[in-house]
C-alpha cells in the first residue's frame, strides 16, 4: 500500500491566514513587508519538518514491512521469526491505522471519498462555530474575565508602569500621535460649525439678563465691587490734582465776556478746590454718600436685569449688537485655529511645556497606583467591571469573528494551514502507533503462542 507523505503546499496570502485579503493599492509599509518575508519563512520551515516527520513515520512502515516479510519467509525455518513476523505485522496495522486517522482529518486517503474523512475541510463551518462556541462559553465569561483580572492587580503593573520614564514617554508619544491623526481626520469647517453651534446654544439662546443680574446681585451683596468702586475714584482723585488748570480754563471759558480774568481766576481756583475737597471726601470715607448711591444704583440695576423686562430687552440688544452671526463664525474659527494651533506646536515639540506637564501629570498618576491602596482598588474594580461588561454585552459578536472568520477561509487551504500547524505533531502519532503496534502484536502472539501452543 503506497503511503500519501506529498508535500504540504504553503500558501502565500498578505494576511498570513487562509482566505487572506489581497493587497490593496500600490504602497505597503516595510512593517508589513517584514511581516509576510517572516511569515514565510516560519511556514517553510514547519512545512521541512512536517515532510521530515512524515519520511521517518514512512520509514519505519517500510522497515516493518521488510522485517515481516524476511521473518514471514524464513520462519518455517526458524521458528523464533515468529514472534518476529508478529511484531512486524502488529507495527504495519498500526502504522497503516494510524496513517489513515490522520490523513483523513486533512483530506481524502489516497483520493477515495471514504465516509468520515477529509474532516476538516469538509466540516470546516461547523469547527468554526463550534470553536466560537467553545471561546464563548469557556473564556468569554464574566467571571473568569473578572477573576483572571483580579488576579494580575493591572492597577498596580500599569502604575509601576506609569511611573516610570519609559512608561510616561510612551503615553505621551502615543498621545502626541493619536492628536496629530485626529486632526489630520478632523475638518476644520465641520469643527468650526460645532463650536458655532454650542456658542449658538449655550451663549446665545439663553437671556443674557436674569444670569447676569443674579451674578452681579451676589457680587454687589459681598461687596466685591468696592475696590472698582475705590479704584474710579482714586483715578478721578488723581485727575483733579493733575488738572488745575483744566478747571480754571473750563470756568473762563463758560463766564461772559464782561467778566474780568481775575474774577474767573478766583471762581475757577474756588471750583477746583471744592471738586478736590469733594473727591477726597469720597476717597476717604468709606461710607460716603456717594459710595452709598453708588451701591443703591448698582442693586437696582442687578435687580432690574432679572426682572425689568424693558432692562431684560436692553440686555438682549447688547448681546446682539456684540454677538452677531459675523461675531460668532469669527469666534468659532479664532477658537478652533488657536486651539488646533496650539496643541500641534505643543505635540510636536517633546519639550513643551504641555508635553512635559502631561508626563509629569502620568508619572505622579502611577506613582499614586502603585502607593495608594484604595485608588489602586478602585481602578481594579473599575477595570474588571468594564470588561465584564464587554464580555457580558459583547461575547457573541466577539465569539462570532471566530465563526465568520472560518467561514471566509478556503476549506482546501484551512486543511493545508491547519496540517501545517500540528502536522508534525500528529506524525508521532503514526510512529507510537508503529511501535505500539509492534508490542501489542507481539504480546498477542505470545499469549496466544502460551495458551494454544
Amino acid at each position: 500500500m503506497q503511503v500519501n507523505s506529498e508535500q504540504i503546499t504553503v500558501t502565500d496570502s498578505d494576511s498570513g491566514l487562509p482566505g487572506g485579503a489581497p493587497r490593496h493599492g500600490g504602497h505597503v509599509k516595510a512593517s508589513t513587508v517584514a511581516a509576510d518575508v517572516g511569515q514565510r519563512n516560519g511556514d517553510a520551515e514547519k512545512a521541512a519538518a512536517l515532510r521530515r516527520m512524515k519520511s521517518v513515520a514512512l520509514a519505519l512502515l517500510i522497515v516493518m514491512a521488510v522485517v515481516f516479510t524476511a521473518a514471514f519467509a524464513l520462519q518455517k525455518q526458524y521458528p523464533w521469526l515468529e514472534y518476529v513476523r508478529a511484531a512486524a505485522e502488529g507495527g504495519m496495522v498500526g502504522a497503516l491505522a494510524d496513517w489513515f486517522a490522520v490523513t483523513a482529518l486533512f483530506k481524502y486517503p489516497m483520493g477515495l471519498k471514504i465516509p468520515h474523512t477529509a474532516i476538516i475541510p469538509r466540516r470546516k463551518d461547523q469547527i468554526g462555530a463550534s470553536l466560537g462556541e467553545f471561546v464563548e462559553t469557556n473564556f468569554l465569561s464574566e467571571q473568569v474575565v473578572q477573576e483572571k483580572l483580579a488576579s494580575l492587580d493591572i492597577a498596580r503593573k500599569a502604575g509601576k508602569w506609569l511611573g516610570s520614564a519609559a512608561g510616561a514617554e510612551r503615553v505621551a508619544k502615543e498621545g502626541s500621535a493619536l492628536i496629530r491623526g485626529a486632526f489630520t481626520v478632523l475638518n476644520d469647517d465641520d469643527i468650526q460649525a460645532v463650536i458655532e453651534g454650542m456658542v449658538r446654544k449655550h451663549l446665545l439662546a439663553p437671556p443674557w439678563g436674569p444670569p447676569v443680574g443674579r451674578m452681579a446681585e451676589r457680587l454687589f451683596a459681598e461687596g466685591h465691587h468696592h475696590k472698582l468702586v475705590d479704584l474710579l475714584v482714586d483715578r478721578a482723585a488723581d485727575w483733579v490734582e493733575a488738572n488745575h488748570s483744566t478747571v480754571n480754563r473750563v470756568v473762563s471759558d463758560r463766564s461772559p465776556l464782561w467778566v474780568p480774568s481775575f474774577v474767573d481766576d478766583l471762581v475757577g481756583d474756588r471750583v477746583y478746590n471744592e471738586i478736590a475737597k469733594f473727591v477726597r471726601a469720597v476717597q476717604r470715607d468709606p461710607d460716603h454718600q456717594v459710595r452709598q448711591s453708588i451701591d443703591t444704583y448698582l442693586g437696582d440695576l442687578a435687580q432690574d436685569l432679572q426682572h425689568d423686562p424693558a432692562m431684560i430687552a436692553r440686555a438682549e440688544g447688547i448681546k446682539t449688537q456684540i454677538l452677531g452671526d459675523p461675531e460668532v463664525r469669527e469666534l468659532a474659527s479664532r477658537t478652533w485655529g488657536t486651539i488646533k494651533n496650539a496643541l500641534l506646536t505643543a505635540v510636536d515639540d517633546p519639550d513643551s511645556e504641555l508635553t512635559q506637564r502631561f508626563k509629569s501629570a502620568m508619572r505622579d498618576f502611577g506613582a499614586r497606583l502603585v502607593s495608594d491602596d484604595e485608588l489602586a482598588g478602585k481602578v481594579n474594580v473599575w477595570i474588571g467591571d468594564a470588561a465584564g461588561y464587554l464580555v457580558k454585552t459583547y461575547r457573541s459578536d466577539i465569539a462570532g469573528v471566530i465563526t465568520d472568520t472560518v467561514a471566509r477561509w478556503d476549506a482546501q487551504e484551512t486543511s493545508e494551514k491547519i496540517e501545517l500547524q500540528v502536522g508534525k505533531d500528529l506524525q508521532y502519532i503514526r510512529i507510537n502507533g508503529t511501535v505500539v503496534g509492534s508490542l501489542a502484536g507481539l504480546a498477542i502472539f505470545a499469549v496466544a503462542h502460551l495458551v494454544f501452543g
